[in-house]
């Protein structure tokens, strides 16, 4: 059953409906119709990120994600971070004021700098642990390259295993290129001489992430986040 009623999506955010609609079928496909938790993005602001700033790519994965979050959370809202060299934003986008939010929020922010995954996850990780919540938490972090600080995000990573969150990550740009391979090598990280069980994903929305559609984004976000969940739960991880 969804958290917020299509009624109140209808009425506050009727652009997004059939976002709605899409990830009610990709949630029962998987399985998660009856689940709840707690989503978050991640963006990244480094430089390479313009063209997919200036081409609406962000803003549409940011309305596809709360079309998904609000099925899962009650509050019609989803925190987002905004990273690059240092942690350059933490806000929200919510049903009631999604349209053209991405580029309010970026018109605000300074430099473009590079990438370091590992400020944007301390700082999930802080909201989420200071937020009280019971329900597990779904990360979608996006970006468009691997960290400048490699050891820095694996350690988070593994360190984050414990904890009942997934990473779902979303790579902007050429699947097949070398810039992933970092992330290719993240979701593959050993369990549990690693981390204690496979807590984060890996998958290229291709150059053109808009081309993806609805229900093979939503598939692709819950696919690997299910199967944590029956691990996270075997491993009383999540309870």
């Amino acid at each position: 059953m969804a958290t917020v009623p299509l009624e109140q999506v209808e009425r506050t955010a009727p652009a997004l409906v059939s976002l709605y609609k899409s990830a009610a079928a990709s949630l029962e496909r998987h399985g998660l119709d009856d689940e709840t938790a707690a989503v978050y993005l991640v963006v990244d602001h480094s430089g390479s990120m313009r063209p997919y700033f200036r081409d609406g790519s962000v803003q549409e994965l940011a309305d596809r994600v709360l079309g998904l979050s609000a099925h899962l959370d009650d509050d019609g809202r989803v925190p987002v971070v905004f990273f690059s060299t240092d942690l350059d934003a933490e806000t929200e986008i919510s049903l009631d004021n999604h349209q053209g939010r991405i580029e309010r929020i970026v018109a605000n922010l300074g430099h473009m700098g590079r990438t370091n995954y590992h400020v944007a996850m301390d700082a999930v990780i802080d909201h989420y642990l200071d937020s009280g919540a019971s329900a597990p938490a779904l990360v979608v972090f996006q970006t468009d390259g691997g960290p400048s600080s490699r050891l820095a995000a694996e350690a988070y990573v593994c360190k984050a295993a414990a904890l009942p969150m997934f990473w779902q990550f979303i790579g902007f740009g050429d699947p097949r290129g070398h810039h992933f391979d970092f992330l290719r090598r993240l979701d593959e990280l050993a369990v549990p001489t690693r981390r204690r069980v496979d807590n984060a994903g890996f998958f290229a929305a291709g150059r053109d992430p808009r081309r993806m559609t609805d229900a093979q984004l939503y598939d692709r976000l819950l696919g690997e986040f299910s199967r944590w969940l029956r691990s996270a739960r075997a491993e009383e991880i999540v309870r």
